[in-house]
């Protein structure tokens, strides 16, 4: 099965908010760095995209969703398999209050 990463607007938007962050508090180069990090790492999960664990603080939703580390980040996804589909449905820093990620969109 050939599988495709898509992106959701609010893990977008999250992406946009990490770059911010560095490039206010770091630079450029910092930012871009990160990003890129970031945007590449769910490409190992096009072998094996149910590699990682669920994430607990969503079991209670109805699709399953899991959980890649990325430095300080988890890229939370679910596989849609009929539709071929990974889809990154949040960015959150794991730096932050862990109840924060229940508010995934």
């Amino acid at each position: 099965m050939k599988l495709k990463i898509i992106w959701s607007d609010y893990a977008e938007s999250q992406l946009d908010k990490i770059f911010e962050y560095y490039l206010e508090n770091a630079n450029y180069k910092v930012a871009k760095t990160i990003i890129e990090k970031i945007i590449n790492e769910p490409n190992k999960l096009l072998f094996d995209p149910e590699i990682c664990q669920k994430e607990e603080l969503l079991k209670d939703r109805t699709e399953d969703y899991r959980t890649l580390i990325c430095d300080n980040y988890k890229i939370i996804y679910s596989v849609d398999k009929k539709q071929s589909l990974i889809k990154i449905a949040n960015v959150f820093d794991s730096r932050q209050n862990p109840k924060k990620i229940g508010k995934t969109k």
